[in-house]
């Protein structure tokens, strides 16, 4: 008798550690930014230059990228707003 009670307080006492809470991970959301294809540049011709110029007056340029294709995405800042635009290395705008 006191082997039943002794092996039912075991298996009693293990069935508790599994109801017991279980620790959860926490998943944090990764920001990943994939620029497409594109590498940052210090320059851009000339072209988009002057049609940066013309298409947003006072325009600002932050960054510029290129990818394989030579296609230019500027991130560009106009009065309080800022934009990302692309465009051909010859300056024609490019719908993305």
């Amino acid at each position: 008798m006191k082997k039943l009670l002794l092996s039912a307080a075991i298996v009693l006492g293990s069935l508790s550690s599994y109801a017991g809470e279980v620790p959860t991970e926490q998943v944090q959301n990764q920001l990943s930014v994939f620029q497409e294809g594109y590498i940052e540049v210090e320059t851009v011709p000339d072209a988009v230059k002057k049609a940066l110029e013309t298409a947003y007056p006072g325009a600002v340029l932050g960054k510029a990228y290129i990818n394989e294709k030579k296609e230019y995405k500027l991130e560009i800042t106009v009065k309080d707003q800022k934009a990302t635009v692309y465009a051909d290395a010859a300056g024609n705008w490019i719908n993305k």
